[in-house]
Protein backbone atom coordinates (compact mmCIF):
# COMPACT_ATOMS: atom_id res chain seq x y z
CA UNK A 1 0.00 0.00 0.00
CA UNK A 2 2.64 2.35 -0.94
CA UNK A 3 1.02 4.37 -3.82
CA UNK A 4 -2.55 4.31 -4.19
CA UNK A 5 -3.38 6.29 -7.76
CA UNK A 6 -6.83 6.34 -9.68
CA UNK A 7 -6.31 3.88 -12.13
CA UNK A 8 -6.51 1.47 -9.58
CA UNK A 9 -10.28 2.19 -9.62
CA UNK A 10 -10.30 1.40 -12.93
CA UNK A 11 -10.21 -2.65 -13.48
CA UNK A 12 -13.13 -2.67 -10.59
CA UNK A 13 -14.72 -0.35 -12.56
CA UNK A 14 -15.08 -2.23 -15.57
CA UNK A 15 -15.56 -5.53 -13.83
CA UNK A 16 -18.70 -3.83 -12.16
CA UNK A 17 -20.35 -2.89 -15.86
CA UNK A 18 -19.59 -6.61 -16.99
CA UNK A 19 -21.25 -7.94 -13.84
CA UNK A 20 -24.12 -5.89 -14.41
CA UNK A 21 -24.34 -7.33 -18.37
CA UNK A 22 -23.92 -10.56 -16.93
CA UNK A 23 -26.29 -10.81 -14.25
CA UNK A 24 -29.07 -9.63 -16.06
CA UNK A 25 -27.90 -12.03 -18.70
CA UNK A 26 -27.62 -15.38 -16.56
CA UNK A 27 -31.12 -13.81 -14.91
CA UNK A 28 -33.23 -14.31 -17.63
CA UNK A 29 -31.61 -17.89 -18.21
CA UNK A 30 -32.77 -18.89 -14.63
CA UNK A 31 -36.78 -20.29 -13.64
CA UNK A 32 -36.28 -19.73 -10.11
CA UNK A 33 -35.46 -15.81 -10.29
CA UNK A 34 -35.58 -15.26 -6.22
CA UNK A 35 -33.40 -18.07 -5.23
CA UNK A 36 -30.57 -16.76 -7.91
CA UNK A 37 -30.59 -13.24 -6.68
CA UNK A 38 -30.00 -15.01 -3.21
CA UNK A 39 -27.28 -17.00 -4.06
CA UNK A 40 -25.58 -13.86 -5.66
CA UNK A 41 -26.36 -11.87 -2.67
CA UNK A 42 -24.68 -14.83 -0.30
CA UNK A 43 -21.73 -15.16 -2.92
CA UNK A 44 -21.21 -11.10 -2.41
CA UNK A 45 -21.40 -11.20 1.18
CA UNK A 46 -19.24 -14.86 1.54
CA UNK A 47 -16.89 -13.22 -1.05
CA UNK A 48 -16.12 -10.19 1.35
CA UNK A 49 -15.76 -11.93 4.88
CA UNK A 50 -13.61 -14.18 3.68
CA UNK A 51 -11.25 -12.37 1.49
CA UNK A 52 -10.95 -9.71 4.55
CA UNK A 53 -9.73 -12.37 6.70
CA UNK A 54 -7.23 -13.34 4.26
CA UNK A 55 -6.67 -9.79 3.58
CA UNK A 56 -5.76 -9.57 7.20
CA UNK A 57 -3.99 -12.86 7.33
CA UNK A 58 -1.67 -11.88 4.62
CA UNK A 59 -0.63 -8.61 5.83
CA UNK A 60 2.95 -9.51 7.42
CA UNK A 61 3.63 -10.72 3.43
CA UNK A 62 3.55 -6.88 2.73
CA UNK A 63 6.02 -3.98 3.14
CA UNK A 64 5.33 -1.15 5.00
CA UNK A 65 2.09 -3.04 6.66
CA UNK A 66 0.61 -2.75 10.17
CA UNK A 67 -2.34 -3.41 12.07
CA UNK A 68 -3.27 0.59 12.18
CA UNK A 69 -7.02 1.86 10.80
CA UNK A 70 -5.08 3.11 7.92
CA UNK A 71 -4.07 -0.79 6.96
CA UNK A 72 -7.37 -2.74 8.24
CA UNK A 73 -9.25 -0.27 6.01
CA UNK A 74 -7.41 -0.85 2.79
CA UNK A 75 -8.04 -4.59 3.84
CA UNK A 76 -11.44 -3.83 3.05
CA UNK A 77 -11.49 -1.66 0.26
CA UNK A 78 -8.95 -4.42 -0.98
CA UNK A 79 -11.99 -7.30 -0.28
CA UNK A 80 -14.66 -5.00 -1.76
CA UNK A 81 -12.45 -5.63 -4.70
CA UNK A 82 -11.61 -9.03 -4.03
CA UNK A 83 -15.64 -10.02 -3.99
CA UNK A 84 -16.34 -8.10 -7.39
CA UNK A 85 -13.85 -10.08 -9.05
CA UNK A 86 -15.29 -13.44 -7.38
CA UNK A 87 -18.48 -12.26 -8.27
CA UNK A 88 -17.20 -11.68 -12.46
CA UNK A 89 -14.97 -15.26 -12.23
CA UNK A 90 -18.62 -16.85 -11.50
CA UNK A 91 -20.72 -14.84 -13.99
CA UNK A 92 -18.10 -15.46 -16.31
CA UNK A 93 -17.82 -19.42 -15.81
CA UNK A 94 -21.70 -19.08 -15.63
CA UNK A 95 -21.28 -17.40 -19.29
CA UNK A 96 -18.81 -20.11 -20.67
CA UNK A 97 -20.85 -22.81 -19.40
CA UNK A 98 -24.03 -21.47 -20.56
CA UNK A 99 -25.03 -22.32 -17.09
CA UNK A 100 -26.01 -19.72 -13.83
CA UNK A 101 -25.77 -22.61 -11.37
CA UNK A 102 -23.19 -24.31 -12.62
CA UNK A 103 -21.55 -25.08 -9.37
CA UNK A 104 -24.83 -27.81 -8.89
CA UNK A 105 -22.98 -29.48 -11.13
CA UNK A 106 -19.38 -29.25 -10.32
CA UNK A 107 -16.92 -31.69 -11.62
CA UNK A 108 -12.71 -31.39 -11.90
CA UNK A 109 -12.88 -30.14 -15.29
CA UNK A 110 -14.84 -27.09 -13.99
CA UNK A 111 -12.84 -27.04 -10.21
CA UNK A 112 -9.54 -26.53 -12.99
CA UNK A 113 -10.53 -24.47 -14.56
CA UNK A 114 -11.70 -22.39 -11.69
CA UNK A 115 -8.50 -22.94 -10.12
CA UNK A 116 -6.76 -21.38 -13.10
CA UNK A 117 -8.46 -18.73 -14.16
CA UNK A 118 -8.47 -17.15 -10.67
CA UNK A 119 -4.73 -18.15 -10.43
CA UNK A 120 -3.99 -16.45 -13.55
CA UNK A 121 -6.61 -13.37 -12.67
CA UNK A 122 -4.72 -12.90 -9.45
CA UNK A 123 -1.01 -13.33 -11.42
CA UNK A 124 -2.23 -10.58 -13.63
CA UNK A 125 -3.97 -8.34 -11.21
CA UNK A 126 -0.46 -8.77 -8.49
CA UNK A 127 1.93 -7.87 -11.96
CA UNK A 128 -0.07 -4.72 -12.26
CA UNK A 129 -0.46 -3.48 -9.02
CA UNK A 130 3.70 -4.42 -8.65
CA UNK A 131 4.30 -2.42 -11.48
CA UNK A 132 2.19 0.43 -10.65
CA UNK A 133 3.69 0.93 -7.27
CA UNK A 134 0.12 -0.05 -5.23
CA UNK A 135 1.95 -2.39 -3.21
CA UNK A 136 5.18 -3.92 -2.43
CA UNK A 137 5.93 -7.28 -0.86
CA UNK A 138 8.03 -8.13 2.49
CA UNK A 139 10.99 -10.39 2.29
CA UNK A 140 8.53 -12.82 4.38
CA UNK A 141 6.30 -13.10 0.87
CA UNK A 142 7.11 -16.51 -0.97
CA UNK A 143 7.44 -15.73 -4.35
CA UNK A 144 6.38 -17.26 -7.79
CA UNK A 145 9.20 -17.96 -9.97
CA UNK A 146 9.04 -17.19 -13.39
CA UNK A 147 6.25 -14.38 -12.87
CA UNK A 148 7.90 -13.09 -9.88
CA UNK A 149 4.35 -12.39 -7.91
CA UNK A 150 3.49 -13.38 -4.23
CA UNK A 151 2.18 -17.02 -4.00
CA UNK A 152 -0.67 -15.83 -1.27
CA UNK A 153 -2.64 -13.43 -3.31
CA UNK A 154 -2.19 -16.17 -6.02
CA UNK A 155 -3.57 -18.86 -3.74
CA UNK A 156 -6.21 -16.53 -2.24
CA UNK A 157 -7.72 -16.93 -5.85
CA UNK A 158 -7.35 -20.32 -6.40
CA UNK A 159 -8.72 -21.67 -3.33
CA UNK A 160 -11.33 -18.69 -2.02
CA UNK A 161 -13.59 -18.72 -4.95
CA UNK A 162 -14.56 -22.58 -4.72
CA UNK A 163 -14.87 -22.32 -1.23
CA UNK A 164 -17.20 -18.99 -1.15
CA UNK A 165 -19.36 -20.89 -4.21
CA UNK A 166 -19.60 -23.92 -2.56
CA UNK A 167 -20.46 -22.60 0.98
CA UNK A 168 -22.72 -20.35 -0.76
CA UNK A 169 -24.81 -23.20 -2.61
CA UNK A 170 -24.91 -25.02 0.44
CA UNK A 171 -26.66 -22.27 2.46
CA UNK A 172 -28.78 -21.77 0.01
CA UNK A 173 -29.47 -25.21 0.09
CA UNK A 174 -29.99 -25.05 3.65
CA UNK A 175 -32.18 -22.23 3.74
CA UNK A 176 -34.51 -24.06 1.33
Amino acid sequence: MNNIKPVIFLVPVIALIAIGVLYFYLLRKVVDKKSFRRLIFTVIIIAFLLNYIWELIQMPFYRNSFYDIRHISFCGLASIADAIMVLLLYFGVAFVFNNPLWMQHLKWRRIIILMLTGGTGAILSEMRHLSIGSWAYAGSMPIIPVVYVGLAPVLQFMLLPLLIYGVSFYSLKMGK
